[in-house]
């Protein structure tokens, strides 16, 4: 069995599992994680979980050690001194005039890197903006462009439904979403209905799409001639989950046909 707990960094949503080791840390914690970019400073988010070493990706990051007091005034710091630099940074911008939108900055907890992250049409050629940062922050710089639905991920908030955005609750990778699968589903194609706070097609439009799709293909479409029980008239309305279709004769008499588990009709 291995110990893990779920961390939150101060600048996002996603929560992550590290390997508990010998350390003894309860929800609500403060820690010192080691990450990719190096040392953070992260919150505990869940109780400590026991998972079967089958269950887990290995090999896990470590939960360092619990964060001291002195900890946690560094990490202050570090978060007022990376929103000067990202003030100064912006500025830069301005100045270079780079098309790109700065919208965090982040230190690592050692200072052994300086992060910002921006928002871009198209790719931006930086270079110039990392020699500055890096000649005044003296430390590495990192610039992560990332797409709107990224940064929907880290900020986080609450969809149409009214619960936590998937993409910033347990969504790790951003599949295709089409228009085709608000088609599918029936759904007004109105962008106050289909996007989500991203500005981008509901990645939950992907989730039921094999289910409509499968159960569309025994079905006639809108505007087919179809004969049932010696009437002919033509289909004006599709119910893909009830599985059946209403007709229309030529007379304007209206019935509904169901299609039953064995593709017949009823």
């Amino acid at each position: 069995m291995v110990k893990v707990i779920g961390i939150k960094f101060m600048t996002g949503s996603r929560i992550y599992y590290f390997s508990l080791g010998k350390n003894n840390i309860n929800i609500n914690d403060f820690v010192i994680v080691e990450t990719e970019r190096g040392l953070q400073f992260a919150q505990a988010v869940t109780e400590v979980l026991e998972m079967p070493e089958k269950n887990v990706f290995l090999p896990l990051k470590d939960v360092i050690r619990l964060a001291t007091k002195e900890d946690q005034k560094i990490n202050d710091k570090n978060i007022k001194d990376a929103q000067k630099a990202l003030k100064y940074a912006k500025d830069l911008v301005e100045k270079e005039k780079l098309n790109m939108k700065l919208y965090e900055a982040s230190y690592t907890f050692d200072k052994k890197k300086l992060i910002f992250k921006f928002i871009a049409d198209e790719r931006i050629d930086f270079r110039e903006l990392a020699k500055l940062l890096a000649s005044k922050y003296k430390t590495r710089i990192e610039l992560r462009q990332i797409g709107v639905r990224d940064k929907a991920k880290e900020i986080g908030g609450l969809g149409p439904c009214g619960r936590p955005l998937c993409c910033s609750d347990f969504l790790t990778n951003f599949d295709s979403v089409s228009i085709n699968m608000a088609k599918n589903q029936g759904i007004a194609l109105n962008p106050t209905k289909i996007n989500g706070s991203c500005g981008r097609l509901l990645c939950c439009l992907g989730y039921e799409d094999d289910v409509y799709s499968e159960y569309k293909k025994e079905l006639p479409k809108i505007g087919q001639t179809v004969t049932h029980n010696g009437k002919t008239g033509k289909v004006f309305e599709l119910n893909i989950l009830k599985r059946s279709y209403k007709v229309k004769t030529p007379d304007s008499e209206e019935f509904e046909v169901c299609i039953g588990n064995n593709g017949s009709n009823k």
